[in-house]
């Protein structure tokens, strides 16, 4: 099978682009791809930033429906952990992964998007979980990730009226960390992506750790995880490289040691 994914690699980031004409839906296929993606960039040394995309004037516009026809209580319930599960990798992806939201970003793609650690939009870009025009409800985690990122109530009245936002407003809501022109949305994304992979790999994992941690755990226990990751930073070569260039007046050079 084709792969619905294009990946580019240029100085240790990764663009990858979602081909899934006409609207890039996210069919179980193409969802088990990026999953096997994941795989490989985990490991892969060659990446230390990530930065997803869509093809055409779509970001994602959602899952594919003509697949909800055949799915009763219990397969679409197994489906939903599937995603979620998918999606948390996601959140959890010890590298960071910035979307870059270039159209339509709608349903389980705009679930895809609030999984990433950050995101870029261009002003006409469209955004929403309309789900409940169908019937349904999010399945893949837009209930709870929504809430903590906008606040619980904006994130009611968005599901509730399957209302879509552009860019703009997704910037005002805090549901975006910038906007910029859709011809420089890359660009900037890809820009973002290189000042982070100039860090160390080792403590862009451990920040990205302790960061998750302030959605799962209480405050003292994410001190006490944070002050752990600190001292872990401390048992790495890059660390030393870190501070000598400091002292040293000089860019660090970091060997992800």
């Amino acid at each position: 099978m084709a792969s619905h994914w294009n990946v580019e690699i240029v100085d240790r980031v990764a663009t990858v682009t979602i081909s899934n004409p006409p609207a890039n839906a996210l069919s179980q296929a193409v969802l088990g791809q990026l999953s096997e993606l994941l795989d490989q960039w985990e490991n892969n040394d060659e990446i230390k930033a990530i930065v997803l995309t869509g093809e055409g004037r779509f970001f994602i516009a959602g899952a594919d429906i003509k697949e909800f026809t055949q799915l009763n209580r219990e397969n679409a319930e197994e489906m939903a952990k599937k995603g979620q599960a998918l999606f948390n990798r996601l959140e959890t992806f010890p590298k960071p992964i910035i979307a870059a939201i270039n159209g339509a970003c709608l349903g389980g793609g705009l679930e895809l998007a609030l999984a990433c650690h950050i995101r870029l939009a261009a002003p006409e870009a469209k955004l929403g979980l309309p789900e409940l025009n169908l019937g349904l409800i999010p399945g893949y985690g837009g209930t709870q990730r929504l809430p903590r990122l906008v606040g619980r109530g904006k994130a009611t009245q968005m599901i509730l009226t399957s209302e879509m936002i552009g860019g703009e407003e997704a910037l005002r809501i805090g549901l975006v960390e910038a906007v910029y022109p859709v011809e420089q949305l890359l660009a900037e994304a890809q820009k973002l992506a290189a000042v982070f992979a100039s860090k160390s790999a080792i403590t862009l994992k451990l920040a990205l750790a302790s960061i998750h941690n302030t959605t799962e755990l209480s405050l003292s226990q994410g001190l006490e995880q944070e002050a752990k990751l600190f001292g872990d930073a401390f048992a790495t070569e890059d660390v030393k490289e870190g501070v000598t260039a400091f002292l040293e007046k000089r860019k660090p050079q970091f060997a992800d040691r």
